[in-house]
């Protein structure tokens, strides 16, 4: 079925002296708005500069609410400084990684490994590196805070934007082609914005799972040493450690503010921007959100962008020619040789870290203590397995309800997206007490915490799949008279199932990651423990107990790759193959 999209990334048209609109309120908004944007990031971007030099002592966090305002900006720029070294580390790994068949065979499985990885196992081994990197300044310990929230973000949107652009319709990609389009133009007309959709919905899950670890990222623990940076999060941890209900509910409310007007300025507007792209042949209902309105009424930002736009289209063109496909070229066969070297290549690479991994395992811990920790790691799997099942079965409807309905998506959102983004561990103190009351065991109180946690990758996805459904097939199927299971059999379920794969992918390594902070937990003196491989890392970690870290970490790593190898992988490909648009 030929598709179209409803926009591309055309740039904009100059208007003629006569089309320009007088200056407004509009503009005075917008310009007000920016001025006062620029002075706070220069203001609290500037308090990372100042001079610490470890074994200095930071100043404690101060748990006067008056200073909740100051946490939050510092730490909302470190999310958005995350945020866009995620973006870009998004379009180069992914884009390498579906274009490229020799390098998806490394990337793809580097990236399972990566996004198994701990948060706690990555500040293990950054925070006294980037401190000697930025010797002197407290900008070391700000940019080991900033990588921990990355590696909390760029994993599930690496995800969307893969399985985004192996998953263009095979008519557009031939028309890609028959048209002789360059690469920069492919992926700058075709599968950027064919992807917009899933990925502004998983950026905003991904800047949730910031949140989420923030608490970490800012008040570190590790080795032995505390390092504390001024944040909401480590005010949170302060409020914790000093059983300060009022300073945690302050923390609270702040969090709910700071949430709603990020979702109102930053991804309202981007995900009304993102519908425009949809793959469809019919127009739908177009979204429309009063910030976006405001935008396209000002002047100031038609006129940023005359200035701008002779740079931009150059540079355009530049990368158009640069990345040109010659007018002929030979048919490439495949080699066979260049294959086989490069298999032998990986299994050297394997072989060897195994030969490593042997060597550790039998000078540092032993392999009693090596089949604990596997136990551990089912005991932590079977919860694992428990969320995502729950998961599937409660949001997958609820995710296709608000992708199909504009107006319920407008009401929801920003209910599911203070759900999805607040901290579910700045909870864990209420929830710690509650289970001391009834006497829980956090064995099983621990499935609860990390389904507050992990349970939205998939709600996120399946509503940004939902979304991407056209509406001519929506209007097909409606006209057919196909209802509930025929419907979802024939086209909800199919639309949807790549969007659920990568879900359930990130749901599942954000699972596993929230094991860290959620099978082990505290309040004041008293601590609650569960047993599992999260909780055996952070005890780890805590203890600087290096062998333990990274026994925990590798085995964590071959679980969440093993079970992505065995269970993901083939339905990745089956969302490709069977699937797919077009």
């Amino acid at each position: 079925m030929p598709l179209n999209l409803r926009r591309n990334f055309s740039l904009p048209s100059i208007a003629t002296e006569s089309d320009r609109p007088v200056f407004s309120l509009a503009d005075a908004a917008i310009g007000l708005g920016v001025l006062a944007l620029l002075y706070a990031v220069s203001r609290v971007g500037a308090q990372s500069f100042v001079r610490f030099n470890p074994p200095e002592i930071i100043p404690a966090v101060n748990l006067d609410p008056r200073n909740l305002p100051n946490y939050a900006a510092r730490s909302t720029l470190r999310m958005f400084i995350a945020l866009g070294l995620s973006t870009i580390f998004t379009f180069v790994y992914a884009y390498a990684a579906a274009r490229s068949r020799r390098a998806e065979r490394v990337l793809v499985p580097l990236l399972d490994i990566l996004q198994s990885i701990p948060v706690l196992g990555f500040l293990s081994v950054t925070v006294t590196a980037f401190i000697a990197l930025f010797r002197g300044s407290l900008l070391g310990l700000e940019a080991a805070s900033i990588f921990a929230i990355f590696t909390g973000q760029a994993w599930n949107m690496t995800f969307s934007l893969y399985q985004s652009l192996r998953s263009v319709p095979a008519e557009l990609d031939e028309m890609a082609s028959l048209y002789r389009l360059s690469k920069w133009e492919r992926f700058t007309r075709l599968e950027l914005p064919a992807a917009a959709i899933g990925l502004v919905w998983n950026g905003m899950m991904s800047f949730g799972g910031g949140w989420f670890f923030l608490a970490a990222s800012e008040a570190i623990s590790v080795l032995n040493r505390q390092y504390t940076l001024p944040g909401i999060g480590s005010y949170v941890t302060a409020a914790v450690e000093a059983k300060d209900l009022g300073a945690l509910a302050w923390a609270i409310l702040t969090m709910i503010v700071l949430i709603l007007l990020i979702d109102q300025f930053f991804w309202k507007p981007l995900v009304t921007l993102a519908d425009r792209y949809k793959l469809e042949l019919s127009a739908g209902e177009e979204r429309r959100f009063w910030l976006v309105d405001l935008w396209r009424t000002a002047t100031l930002p038609e006129y940023a962008g005359r200035m701008v736009e002779p740079f931009i289209r150059a540079a355009d063109q530049w990368l158009s020619r640069m990345t040109a496909i010659p007018m002929k070229t030979a048919p490439r066969n495949a080699s066979p040789a260049g294959d086989k070297l490069f298999n032998a290549m990986l299994i050297v690479i394997i072989a060897g870290l195994l030969f490593a991994a042997g060597r550790f395992v039998h000078s540092e811990v032993g392999l009693g203590e090596v089949g604990h920790a596997i136990v551990l790691g089912l005991m932590t799997g079977a919860r694992v397995l428990a969320l995502l099942v729950f998961s599937t079965v409660v949001w997958t409807p609820i995710g296709v309800a608000i992708g199909f309905n504009p107006r319920l998506a407008r009401l929801s959102q920003p209910v599911v997206q203070v759900m999805a983004s607040f901290p579910a561990n700045f909870l864990f103190p209420f929830a710690t007490l509650g289970f001391i009351k009834m006497g829980l065991s956090l064995n099983w109180g621990s499935m609860l915490l990390m389904a507050l946690g992990a349970q939205w990758y998939l709600l996120f996805n399946v509503i940004g799949g939902a979304q991407a459904i056209p509406n001519d097939l929506r209007e097909m199927a409606a006209s057919l008279g196909l209802k509930r299971i025929r419907a979802w059999k024939t086209l909800i379920g199919p639309g949807i199932f790549g969007s659920w794969v990568t879900g359930a992918i990130t749901a599942s390594g954000g699972a596993w990651n929230a094991s860290i902070v959620s099978e082990l937990v505290s309040w004041g003196n008293t601590t609650l423990r569960a047993d599992g491989l999260g909780a055996y890392i952070s005890d780890a970690t805590s203890k600087g107990d290096w062998p333990r870290i990274v026994l925990g970490v590798g085995l964590m790593s071959v679980f969440v790759v093993g079970l992505n190898r065995v269970v993901w992988r083939p339905l990745y490909d089956m969302a490709e193959s069977k699937y797919r648009l077009g």
